[in-house]
């Protein structure tokens, strides 16, 4: 939900926005953000004296700009500190939430059509992505593209190596963290579908059919349900990822380690607190991120979950994997998702120039 800053009222629209986003399935990790930035442009709009139903293209604008000038608030205690601003791509995907916000308000009629008709225009598609379907007669070829947009910088996507994979594994001091990293790195899942994940999923013995399960060899399964803890898969598709013999010895080794805090017992969830309050209850994303900051702390890295699965999908690529495989233990839609990792590293770069070169030379003789 969303309330005001001044008087903690409950702001309808905006908390109705994110029941609507509940309602069509996206993410808990979605709607949470969402949350964020509805209420962020809420404020701006509070605090200029703006009605956000009636903004007009020339102050969504401003909006835009004001989100990369203004400073963020200091994470120093007290004063000081050095300034922090939000990048163009931040800036973008918080004018995009806007903009789903607004057009959440045409359907709704809290907003005139008009407004939404002018942050798009036309755009003609020359090329297409992989696995767009253009349609017979090129129908879909013209798309509506949103015109007010900073250009940002492609960072590319955040991801570890093998071996900070294994110093952040060393690390851990309990057999519930090691497994918990080595589960990520293993399966390549996302955060919330590891989260989600109950003791009736993990299928690690060479022969499940004793569970009615036909899937051979040890394996998970990820599927998409309501979860105390919020965690939700973002797939619809439910799968089995198959798992490694090392996984399945950790998670012994983390089952009898949970078997020490009674109140596990009455928790579904196979990852639940053990060190901290609330004991036994499933951990939560929170719980997680601070989990992962100690241990990048300790390893001397910047680690987060979703930088290993990252990791994952970039090893298997590099192996040869074929990608509609590796897409398919990702639980992605589609194949597009796949172009981000596909890095180039710097050895493969100067393998690149040598061969050119000594090809020059050759001809050169």
């Amino acid at each position: 939900m969303i309330v005001g800053t001044d008087d903690y009222a409950l702001h309808r629209e905006g908390s109705l926005f994110l029941a609507g986003l509940r309602d069509a399935g996206r993410a808990y990790n979605t709607e949470r953000t969402y949350a964020g930035r509805a209420a962020l442009y809420l404020s701006y709009c509070t605090f200029h004296r703006l009605e956000w139903a009636q903004i007009t293209v020339w102050q969504l604008a401003r909006f835009l700009h004001w989100l990369v000038e203004e400073p963020l608030p200091s994470r120093a205690r007290g004063e000081g500190g050095p300034e922090r601003f939000r990048d163009e791509n931040t800036a973008n995907a918080i004018v995009g939430t806007v903009c789903e916000f607004l057009s959440f308000g045409v359907r709704m009629k809290w907003v005139d059509p008009e407004l939404t008709g002018q942050l798009t225009e036309p755009r003609y598609l020359r090329y297409l992505p992989k696995g767009f379907n253009p349609g017979e007669n090129d129908q879909h070829r013209t798309v509506r593209s949103r015109i007010l947009k900073l250009r940002g910088v492609d960072s590319g996507i955040e991801w570890l190596t093998v071996e900070q994979i294994a110093r952040l594994i060393d690390v851990t001091r309990h057999a519930r963290d090691r497994f918990l990293v080595l589960l990520l790195w293993c399966t390549g899942m996302r955060i919330g579908e590891a989260l989600g994940l109950r003791r009736e999923d993990m299928h690690l013995l060479a022969d499940s059919q004793a569970f009615g399960c036909q899937v051979k060899g040890p394996h998970v399964h990820v599927r998409r349900r309501l979860n105390s803890n919020g965690a939700w898969a973002k797939s619809r598709k439910p799968r089995a990822i198959p798992v490694t013999s090392e996984l399945g010895i950790c998670y012994a080794d983390y089952l009898h380690e949970r078997s020490a805090i009674p109140q596990a017992d009455f928790t579904e969830q196979v990852l639940v607190n053990l060190f901290r309050e609330p004991l036994g209850q499933a951990m939560t994303y929170s719980g997680v991120k601070g989990l992962f900051d100690r241990l990048a702390r300790r390893a001397d890295l910047i680690a987060r979950p979703h930088m290993i699965r990252h990791s994952a999908a970039t090893e298997w690529i590099r192996q040869g994997t074929d990608r509609s495989v590796v897409s398919d233990l990702l639980g992605h839609m589609s194949e597009s998702s796949m172009a981000p990792y596909v890095h180039v590293d710097e050895g493969s770069r100067r393998a690149a120039v040598e061969r050119a070169d000594a090809r020059r030379r050759e001809m050169a003789r």
